[in-house]
Formats: C-alpha cells, sequence, structure tokens
C-alpha cells in the first residue's frame, strides 16, 4: 500500500480514510439506482404508480442518508458535533427559505392526501394540463401547448385544483341560436336525434336542449350534454360540426347578427 495514503490530511483522517469514505458513497450511489430500478420493475403491475415512485424515492434517499452517516466518523466528523452546527445554521438560514420549507411540506401533504395523481388532467392557478411528475419541492405539468411548467408544491395545496380525470363522466354546453322565422321545436327535434345517434354522448345523465332566451337576432336554444370525461373534447368537437350542418340542411338558419333600419314614416326597410 503506497505510503502516501497514511499521510494525514487534517486532524486524524488521512487519504486512506477519505478515499474510503468516497468509496462508500459512490457504492451507496450504485446500489440506491440499482434497488429502485429493480422497485420499478418488479412492483410496477402490482402498485399505483406514484405510490411505487414515492417507494423508490424513499429507498434511494435512505440508502444515501445511512451511507452518509456511516461515513461521518472515517471523516473524523461526530454526529453530535454536527446536529449543533446544524441547528446553528438552520437558524440562520430558516427565515431565508420558509419557501423550500413550505414547499417540503406541502409536497408531503400532497404524496400524503393525494388530491392529484400522476397522468391526471388537473387546472391550478390558471395553469392546465397533464400531471407529469410530483416531487417532494414542486409538481411537474405538460400543458395543452406542450411545453412542461414547475408548479411550487405551496402553490398547489394551497390553491383550488379542479381534476378533470378523478370523475368519469363530463358535461359540455352549447348555445346555437336560430332564425326567428325558423321552426324552434323542429330545431330541437334534430338536436335530440344528432345527441342520440353518437355513442360517447350519455343518455344518462339526460342531454338539455331547450330554448333559453329570445335575443336581438335569434332565438338562443341552449345544449347540455355529458359524455366520458376521457373523450369530452373530440366528442365536442365533432357533435357542433354535426349539429351545424344538420340545423342547416333542413332548412334552418343559423343568423349573423344584423341590424333592421327604417327610414322616415313610410316605414321604408334598407
Amino acid at each position: 500500500m503506497p505510503e502516501f495514503l497514511h499521510n494525514i490530511i487534517y486532524g486524524d483522517v488521512t487519504w486512506m480514510n477519505l478515499i474510503t469514505a468516497a468509496v462508500i458513497l459512490f457504492l451507496a450511489m450504485i446500489l440506491s439506482k440499482v434497488l429502485s430500478l429493480h422497485l420499478r420493475r418488479s412492483l410496477k403491475d402490482k402498485m399505483v404508480k406514484e405510490n411505487l415512485e414515492l417507494m423508490a424515492k424513499v429507498v434511494t434517499y435512505g440508502i444515501l442518508i445511512i451511507a452518509f452517516v456511516w461515513v461521518l466518523p472515517t471523516l473524523g466528523l461526530e454526529l453530535s458535533g454536527l446536529m449543533v452546527a446544524g441547528g446553528i445554521f438552520g437558524l440562520a438560514i430558516g427565515f431565508a427559505s420558509q419557501s423550500i420549507i413550505g414547499n417540503l411540506i406541502s409536497g408531503l401533504f400532497l404524496m400524503g392526501e393525494r388530491p392529484v395523481k400522476l397522468g391526471d388532467f388537473i387546472e391550478v392557478s390558471g395553469n392546465m394540463g397533464v400531471v407529469e411528475d410530483i416531487q417532494i419541492i414542486s409538481t411537474t405539468v405538460r400543458t395543452l401547448d406542450g411545453p412542461t411548467i414547475r408548479i411550487p408544491n405551496e402553490m398547489v395545496f394551497t390553491s383550488s385544483i379542479t381534476n378533470y380525470t378523478s370523475i368519469p363522466i363530463r358535461r359540455f354546453e352549447y348555445e346555437i341560436g336560430i332564425s326567428y322565422a325558423d321552426d324552434a321545436e323542429l330545431a330541437i327535434q334534430i338536436i335530440r336525434d344528432i345527441i342520440k345517434e353518437h355513442p360517447m354522448a350519455l343518455l344518462n345523465p339526460a342531454p338539455q336542449v331547450y330554448v333559453d332566451g329570445l335575443g336581438d337576432n335569434s332565438v338562443d336554444i341552449i345544449v347540455r350534454i355529458w359524455s366520458p370525461s376521457s373523450a369530452w373534447f373530440p366528442v365536442k368537437m365533432e357533435l357542433l360540426w354535426k349539429m351545424k350542418r344538420a340545423i342547416e340542411a333542413a332548412g334552418i338558419e343559423i343568423p349573423f347578427p344584423q341590424r333592421v333600419v327604417w327610414q322616415g314614416d313610410k316605414g321604408e326597410e334598407s
């Protein structure tokens, strides 16, 4: 064994102690990666994905913390002394890290309460998208446009969350205007028939089609339809186009905004 390995670096710590500590930490990193990968592969069909991810992270960080505590005496560091120093250091930075601590605590509550899960389609603080990852400090959401955003867990936990995936069905609504000269009952019947023909438009809860108002240019018909949450947006787009084409094919006019101007006393329209 080379002589320089016994040379003292500081206190009673030699190069041999330093290398031993580095090797232990390196092996701990490899072991944590191997075990977490094994857990993900062996339990992916037996556990909920987010619970499995939480278990893998606990195993990874647990092994690293144990290894770090193990090598402390090798590096000439006593745990009791570190605790005292850590307390003083923690007091010094406590006020500067309130947001980080808040995010950490909120992250633990999110993982325990589970208001959102991986793959959920949510809206929080004006941000809408699919949850891709829930970390201790932040939650990653992929927006409808493609980019991912990182939302601090404190904001997620304290804000109102709309989870569109947690409910099996979801409602959408149209407002369709027809001309005063056309038959509103016929238009309503056409709309009901189209809804009945679509396999993803639910009949229970029952759809609602009714005249809601008499506007300046049209008789306004409200249409409310329920569909499975997974097919909500495609069904909404498809049905609106089908209704437009069917109403027009029946000779019913969908008017655009217009104004009638009367001139003089003769009542001539222009």
